[in-house]
């Protein structure tokens, strides 16, 4: 952890664009109602969506595309978006994405209201959404260490990320279904009224250009797109650290998306849960990424970011243990709980290092290349689960993903230690001082 003088010298680096400590509370309440806002949208849409292409079509195969669709933006936009996060004004990023999705779907909305209903329709607003989400999303995990102090930095990741839990899970879906249930049309005129909302709030942010530094190199030597991606992931993958915790990150999810489809077969049939009662195998992890969220300021630096990220893997490789060989609802819903809040101080760790450590003129590609390995793995892990599912078993299947993560964690966390993320940060502001002399 920096002391107080190392954290204001790490402030100032960023450049002149940054906003003084003692007026990042505007701007930083600015990025957390645009966040708020599009992750209410996310939310109207998590629900609607689904009911939709559920009312167009029983097709598996085509209700299964819709996964595809949402997913396929993160392969092929991510890294050129990351590139656009380095080149232009981020405010400019949140805004424009946020109303292109919320152009997106009230074109949508308007059809519906008209009714045309075609699941085509559908995939294409989805897919636009999620290229603009690219954009927006990774735009906006750069945006946090240009308006708060290095100090700062586990809060206001801490409660961005517990406010898209709560938003995601509690109010979105719910409020989404019900709007749906009134017109298919009103849950899409909603979400794209959020969208829209986000877009404005973004505007009160204040300027989010490329650090003059960088802007000076461009213009004496112009490169393309494609080789800044090239430098972006390079600076990545030779970063050792970040690498390692990327791929834990990516472990953590292969794992949860094999198990996560299964999760109700497993519940309503070996645990003889009713359906009525499976909601809470949802909201108890999600309050356990709310609390985990909002604990992280001050577990983070007592605990150490080392330990947290042997626990975010072991912690959900333990849950899955029980959930594969036990059949008690109260146990399974704590380690459920557990691996929910290890999870989540883990986000904020690996999103504070990365923040604290990347030159803001790569912040945007690196994380591009972050997520893409992080995300990337999430349709890969869906068809796992579902072909040991069919071949091994439901129970089977927990207890592999238990075997699996836990030797994720013996793999790529043995080098991650507190003592190697302080040090990583420190060296980080050791070797950007002298740029302003």
């Amino acid at each position: 952890m920096l002391t107080p003088d190392r954290a204001i010298t790490h402030e100032k680096i960023f450049g002149s664009s940054i906003v003084p400590a003692s007026t990042t509370r505007t701007p930083f309440a600015a990025l957390w109602a645009s966040q708020a806002s599009s992750n209410l949208a996310d939310g109207l849409l998590q629900a609607a969506a689904p009911l939709l292409v559920a009312s167009l079509t029983r097709d598996p195969l085509v209700v299964a595309g819709m996964t595809v669709v949402q997913f396929l933006p993160w392969l092929i936009a991510t890294l050129p978006a990351g590139a656009l996060a380095d080149r232009v004004d981020r405010r400019r990023i949140l805004t424009a994405g946020n109303w292109l999705r919320a152009a997106g779907f009230a074109l949508l909305a308007v059809t519906l209201a008209n009714g045309w209903h075609h699941v085509g329709l559908l995939y294409a607003a989805v897919f636009l959404a999620g290229c603009a989400e690219t954009m927006v999303d990774n735009a906006a995990l750069t945006i946090p260490p240009r308006l708060v102090p290095r100090g700062r930095l586990e809060r206001a990741n801490g409660r961005l990320f517990a406010t898209q839990s709560v938003i995601n899970t509690f109010v979105g879906p719910p409020t989404g279904a019900a709007l749906f249930a009134l017109a298919a049309s009103a849950a899409f005129f909603t979400g794209a009224a959020a969208f829209a909302l986000a877009g404005l709030a973004a505007l009160l942010l204040p300027a989010l250009r490329p650090t003059s530094e960088e802007q000076g190199r461009r213009r004496s030597t112009p490169t393309s797109i494609t080789h800044e991606i090239r430098s972006g992931w390079i600076h990545f993958w030779r970063h050792d650290l970040l690498r390692r915790v990327a791929f834990i990150s990516a472990s953590i999810n292969f794992f949860s998306s094999a198990t996560g489809g299964l999760l109700v077969l497993l519940i309503t049939g070996d645990y003889q849960v009713p359906m009525s009662r499976y909601g809470l195998f949802i909201g108890v992890p999600a309050a356990g990424a709310i609390i985990g969220s909002l604990l992280a300021e001050h577990v983070v630096p007592r605990v150490g970011g080392g330990p947290i990220t042997w626990l975010a893997a072991l912690v959900p490789a333990a849950s899955y243990a029980v959930l594969g060989l036990g059949g008690s609802t109260p146990l399974a819903l704590t380690g459920m709980f557990c691996a929910a809040v290890a999870s989540s101080l883990n986000q904020i760790v690996v999103s504070t290092l990365r923040q604290a450590t990347v030159p803001d003129e790569l912040l945007g590609r690196v994380t591009a290349a972050y997520r893409l390995i992080v995300l990337g793995v999430v349709p890969l892990g869906a068809l796992a689960g579902g072909l040991l599912g069919r071949g091994l078993g439901v129970r089977a299947t927990f207890l592999a993903a238990a075997v699996g993560l836990g030797l994720a964690a013996l793999l790529f966390a043995s080098r991650v230690t507190t003592r190697a993320l302080r040090e990583a940060e420190q060296s980080a502001v050791a070797e950007r001082i002298p740029t302003l002399v």
